[in-house]
């Protein structure tokens, strides 16, 4: 299995709740994350474990997420359901894998959450990762999400 992971994390002058509130709506994430397009599947909040939702960028492949772990405002995780990458057409296609994302929001002082965003996948071995995953890999796309989040929030 071969295993590849990301991660960051940044202060915010807000309220872990808020925070919380704002990145775990998906529809939320157009506006904030790099290459984040087109969500589908969102259609009341919050989240509860077991829903799903599609993600995509500008090209043709998109993602189906589930959510795994919801404890508000502490831990949000979700994971990628069937292969990685797969057509937004049909559905075939794709690429074996498991990715896992996961938040975790800490309030190291009054009215100030440190959110930490971690992202995991999982392929067995020699197998060929869907273009563009490994760009999505570098650290400063983390940066840029938390950058436009906070914009988002804090005007």
């Amino acid at each position: 299995m071969g295993i590849l992971q990301v991660s960051s994390e940044t202060a915010f002058p807000n309220k872990p709740a808020e925070v919380y509130d704002f990145v775990t709506d998906p529809r939320n994430w157009v506006r904030v994350y790099p290459g984040s397009e087109m969500i589908e599947g969102v259609e009341e909040l919050p989240l509860r474990l077991g829903d799903e939702w599609h993600e995509a960028g500008t090209g043709p492949v998109r993602y189906t997420w589930r959510l795994i772990t919801a404890v508000r405002p502490w831990r949000w995780v979700f994971q990628s359901v069937g292969k990685l990458a797969h057509s937004r057409e049909d559905g075939s296609g794709g690429h074996d894998g498991i990715m896992t994302i996961s938040y975790t929001f800490s309030c190291p002082g009054e009215d100030v959450t440190l959110f930490h965003r971690s992202m995991t996948v999982e392929v067995p071995k020699g197998s060929d990762l869907p273009p563009g995953l490994i760009g999505s890999f570098e650290p400063k796309y983390i940066d840029i999400y938390h950058s436009a989040v906070a914009k988002a929030l804090n005007g």
